[in-house]
């Protein structure tokens, strides 16, 4: 940076050279102090000229302090590069200043330090000085002091004095840019430059160096200050001036030796001093940041540990001084207030108080003295009590937030919490309304807020002013962060879960909040913000509904939730949003929203919302899919914001299950939810801590677990009733729910098994309690439990079953039940191979029968197809298909004997049905069960939906039969495989096979005879038709003996028979003749018309009218 010269430098040059001309015959390098007032005027009028200082002392040049700064510089430059004996050739090139200060003429340092003094720069040659290293700064305060103590001493030279000194303690204007600071930095540069050039030289070159080297163990500031202050006590000569002196030293004593950190004043406590220090200047002075700036930089310098600390001066000889100057003081009568409170008196009143608080424990005779001495200072000045208008605190602050004063965010919240300012409503709201990113602070804005409130509930609240209150509000919470908006939205639920809207809000307020919210949900839910939506719109989603949120948080958690619930798709968005704002889940206590409580206490503020919207209104299968959905997107840990934070779920899973689950299965028949929706909601909730370790104790402790276990046993012993006609009033878990029951039984039992394994002796009396309530539920109950029990108990089974099971005692032990009379063994045994793997395996393996006795072997087959048709309406599916791998297994091993007859053909084709063999048995064996059912003795067991479920199991036993036989299906080859095989006779029945090997014609030529019978494919897929065929049948029978016939699960597994039918003959082209073909599409159709249904019939006969064969 190097300065240019321009008509500034020229005015400035002309009044230096003036002014050595006023000096003659001397010069300027040779003044001495009391000839400054000789030589000043033309330089003083250069400054004020350059500067465009007006007769009131103000600056209408915006450069009028950097010019001052600079002059400042130059001149001490050249001072210094005269004593160092510059080269110019060097100085030019190194030296940015060298231009400025080469046009002036010599100086010394009376004419630096007159010139800082008189144009009150003081500010500024601190500034330099603090740039300096701390021996050099040494160096140049006693320089300052020596000038000081030269005669004539007068009262500005003390008043010059204590500035500086007070100028050091404040330190750097923390204010100052880059730019401001440049001046200091290349000051500091050719400081350092011209003091190591003259480190450098020769002792030849040395001697002719006038720049004085520093004593470099000179470090101890205070030392030289306090030193001074001594020597120059005798020239205070005004009360302004003993007070000035006083207060410094005894700021400087407070902060260099009594703390070691800075003294933290509430904003309030900062402001009162303040505007007691504004006041106190009085009603002339203009509030300007300028004066409000020093004043915050002169409590600053009081309160913070000094950067100056002692080396060669000791507390009690700072002290002993102290106590001098205040002696003196008193002495002199300077110690007396004539004109009221001033700054000056009040400022030395509060350092008197700061050093009285420090010195309390002190015990030194210099500590004792100074304590007396200040005690009776205090006494002496006894200034009057002085209390600030609200109007003055209010001004104050909003100068201090809007020109980002020291402290202005702290301030920021005292003006937000300030109701008393509020009423002043003008200049309170304007501040807002132009400085909104000083409020942007979590406490900041909950302080605006509850000022807002209090505003609300007042009756003479003025509408138009809060509404546009709530508007700023809103705004600067938009500005917040992620993180600092959570924080809000906790605290705003703290203060009222309705936000600003409580019941004494004006109407015309919430009105328009209504619109806001209306509209932001509007937005995002036609922005098809569905589970696709893009980071960017979920993080615009966010930022809508966290807006509204802090508004009113019940009335947009309700939003969340309806469109959570009832518009389609937009569960996982709310659910997203949710997450993205934990704040809104903070508050877990009572209705009002002002308790707080545990996590798994009470109902959530989201879950009041979601009961409140669902009410008593029937939801659609949809929209329990969507509540569902949501709250398990709720429950989900460990979910990551946008931020790349992890965070909790929104809701923990004991919340729901306390909200949704115990009340409603509690009070079944009777809840908004019914008690399908409750089992899948605690199913759920069990399942979110798949994914890692639950904790112990696990949350269901929280839940009630032993009764919440007994109301599950119950709703399972009332599946056995699921077919009957519910008393009104009454809630019958259905079969449809059973499946999910037993596995919620089980998880939940698993759960609680493992806690009560992990200290026995704690659950001992509700283990028993819930034992013994288990004695009036059906038998089955107690070994979904079993996890529950442990070791406690045996296995307790009706007696009838160890007749025909022999299982161990030490394990297993009979009860007495009346409705397992003699002979209901094998039911018994059924149902416990329905209920899981395991006890199917034991049952399986313990089954007592003799399969050497005919006898023995045909009692069991008949009893357990009884048992078989006792047991099945009670299956849910997973129990079927145990049941059914217990039947397979008793076939294939020959334990239970299903005789196959031809009731669909007079002969047996000639065709290998062995491997087909279990599925054709157990065929037959269901057609046996549902003849049983169908019957007359067990026809009025079962009510519509009763038919509708077992022609469900009966249609899923049928697909698996299918799978299997569809698996042994021989691939099509080319070249087929051609064995001779026995010709079959000619068919006499009514109803002919509709397969058969293809019969030899009568009176044909034996030679033709022998190639057909060469030709004759025996691939498997013949045998695959003729066992659809037997299933179709069966089907088909089956169908048409239930009550009213029209049971469409069977319809339907009709059709995917004859699809399969259809497509192995398309895939088998020789499996089947054209005449083959016409019989089975004539013996199908005979079979369908003994349906009753028309639709159904005519659907099935134009499915069979398909099945023509390809073959050549």
């Amino acid at each position: 940076m190097t300065l240019i010269l321009n008509k500034d430098s020229a005015v400035l040059q002309g009044a230096f050279l003036q002014a050595d001309k006023l000096c003659h015959p001397s010069s300027l390098s040779c003044i001495h102090k009391s000839d400054w007032s000789r030589v000043e005027s033309p330089i003083l009028q250069a400054l004020r000229e350059i500067s465009g200082q007006d007769e009131g002392g103000g600056y209408s040049n915006l450069k009028a302090p950097t010019w001052k700064k600079k002059i400042v510089c130059a001149v001490w430059l050249k001072l210094l590069c005269s004593e160092a004996e510059e080269d110019v050739e060097a100085s030019w090139r190194e030296n940015p200043f060298f231009s400025l200060q080469n046009s002036l003429p010599d100086v010394n340092h009376v004419v630096l330090l007159e010139l800082v003094k008189s144009a009150a720069a003081v500010h500024y040659f601190t500034s330099f000085l603090l740039h300096l290293p701390r021996p050099w700064m040494c160096t140049e305060l006693e320089r300052l002091v020596e000038h000081v103590r030269s005669n004539p001493t007068r009262e500005d030279d003390v008043c010059f004095f204590l500035e500086v000194w007070w100028e050091l303690w404040k330190g750097q204007d923390g204010f100052n840019t880059k730019e401001d600071n440049s001046i200091e930095l290349m000051f500091a540069d050719q400081f350092a430059r011209l003091s190591s050039k003259s480190s450098s030289m020769s002792p030849q070159a040395a001697k002719r160096l006038k720049l004085d080297s520093p004593d470099l163990t000179n470090t101890d500031v205070l030392y030289i200050l306090f030193n001074a202050l001594k020597d120059i006590s005798g020239h205070l000569t005004s009360p302004e001036l003993c007070f000035k002196a006083l207060c410094i030293s005894l700021d400087a004593l407070h902060t260099s030796f009594l703390i070691d950190q800075e003294v933290v004043l509430p904003a309030k406590e900062k402001l009162n001093i303040l505007c007691k220090v504004i006041s106190a200047r009085g009603k002339n002075e203009k509030l300007s940041p300028t004066v409000i700036q020093e004043a915050q930089r002169d409590l600053h310098a009081s309160l913070s540990p000094s950067q100056f600390r002692a080396s060669r001066i000791k507390l009690t000889e700072a002290l002993q001084i102290i106590t001098e100057l205040v002696k003196f003081c008193e002495d002199g009568g300077l110690l007396k207030v004539n004109d009221g409170l001033n700054p000056a008196s009040f400022q030395l009143e509060q350092s008197v108080q700061r050093v009285l608080t420090r010195l309390n424990e002190a015990e030194s005779p210099e500590a004792v003295a100074a304590k007396e001495a200040l005690r009776g200072l205090l006494t002496s000045l006894s200034l009057p009590d002085m209390e600030s208008s609200p109007e003055t605190g209010l001004q104050v602050t909003s100068t201090i937030i809007s020109h980002r004063l020291e402290e202005h965010e702290d301030f920021a919240a005292l003006f937000a919490s300030e109701t008393s300012w509020a009423l002043c409503d003008e200049r309170w709201m304007s501040c807002l309304e132009k400085n909104p990113a000083a409020f942007q602070q979590h406490n900041t804005l909950i302080s605006l807020s509850s000022t807002l409130m209090s505003k609300l509930q007042r009756e003479s609240s003025d509408i138009s002013r809060c509404r546009k209150l709530m508007k700023i509000i809103a705004d600067v919470f938009s500005g917040l962060s992620l993180e600092d908006k959570n924080k809000s939205l906790a605290a705003m639920l703290r203060l009222s879960s309705s936000g600003f809207f409580s019941h004494s809000t004006p109407s015309a307020v919430a009105d328009g909040f209504e619109q806001e919210l209306n509209m932001a949900f509007n937005c995002m839910i036609q922005g098809g913000g569905g589970a696709s939506a893009s980071q960017g719109n979920l993080t615009t989603a966010v930022s809508l509904v966290a807006r509204v949120a802090f508004q009113n948080p019940e009335a947009t958690l309700r939003s969340c939730c309806h469109s959570a619930v009832f518009n389609r798709g937009a569960f996982s968005l709310m659910a997203k949003i949710l997450q993205q704002l934990p704040g809104l889940r903070s508050q877990r206590g009572g209705k009002g929203g002002d308790e707080g409580g545990d996590t798994g206490s009470g109902s959530s503020l989201l879950c009041r919302c979601l009961q409140g919207i669902i009410g008593n209104k029937s939801l659609s299968a949809g929209e329990r899919q969507q509540l569902l959905k949501f709250l398990g997107l709720l429950m989900a840990p460990d979910v990551v914001n946008e931020e790349e934070k992890k965070i909790q779920s929104f809701l923990t899973p004991q919340e729901v299950v306390n909200t949704f689950v115990l009340p409603n299965l509690s009070a079944a028949g009777r809840s908004t939810i019914d008690g399908e929706l409750s089992l899948q909601l605690l199913h759920a909730a069990l399942s979110v801590d798949v994914q890692e370790a639950a904790p112990s104790p696990h949350w269901v402790l929280d839940c009630s677990p032993f009764p919440l276990l007994y109301v599950l046993a119950q709703l399972h012993h009332q599946t056995l009733r699921c077919w009957e006609q519910p008393p009104e009033g009454t809630y019958l878990c259905s079969m449809d729910t059973k499946e999910l029951l037993v596995s919620v039984l089980t998880k939940l039992g698993q759960v609680v098994g493992a806690e009560v394994a992990l200290a026995p002796s704690s659950w001992s009396r509700p283990l028993f309690w819930l034992y013994n309530k288990m004695e009036g539920l059906d038998w089955t109950v107690r070994f979904h439990l079993k996890p529950v029990w442990g070791q406690h108990f045996k296995n307790e089974v009706p007696a009838s079953l160890l007749a025909v099971c022999e299982l161990p005692e030490q394990e297993w032990s009979g009860l007495d039940l009346p409705q397992y009379g003699q002979g209901t063994g094998l039911l018994a045994w059924m149902e416990c191979c329905s209920i899981s793997d395991s006890l199917q395996s034991i049952m399986l393996s313990h089954l007592s029968l003799d399969q050497n006795k005919t006898d023995h072997m045909s009692m069991f087959s008949k009893g357990l197809l009884v048992a078989l048709t006792q047991t099945l309406p009670w299956c849910s599916v997973s129990q079927w298909t145990r049941l059914l791998k217990v039947l397979k297994e008793l076939i294939t091993s020959n334990r239970l004997n299903v005789p196959f007859s031809l009731e669909y053909v007079d002969y047996l084709p000639l065709l290998d049905l062995r491997q087909f063999s279990y599925e054709l048995r157990l065929s037959v064996l269901l057609l046996r069960v549902f003849q049983l059912l169908c019957g007359s003795s067990c026809s009025d067991w079962l009510s519509a939906s009763g038919w509708a479920h077992v022609s469900r199991l009966y249609a899923h036993a049928v697909r698996e039969m299918i799978n299997s036989v569809k698996a042994k299906l021989a691939c099509p080859s080319p070249a087929a495989l051609t064995t001779s095989a026995p010709k079959a006779p000619p068919s006499r029945c009514l109803n002919p096979s509709p397969i058969s090997v293809r019969a030899p014609k009568m009176y044909e030529d034996p030679l033709k005879e022998s190639q057909m019978e060469e030709e004759v494919d025996t691939a498997p897929s013949q045998e695959v038709l003729f066992v659809l065929s037997q299933f179709f049948c069966h089907v088909q029978h089956i169908q048409v003996m239930m009550p009213g016939g029209q049971c469409e699960p069977l319809f339907l597994c009709s059709l995917e028979i004859l699809s399969h039918y259809e497509a192995i003959m398309a895939a088998f082209p020789d499996s089947c003749s054209s005449l083959e073909s016409d019989n089975t599409r004539h013996f199908f159709s005979t079979i369908t018309d003994n349906l009753e249904n028309q639709e159904m019939k005519a659907v099935l006969q134009q499915k069979i009218a398909q099945l023509v064969s390809t073959a050549a």
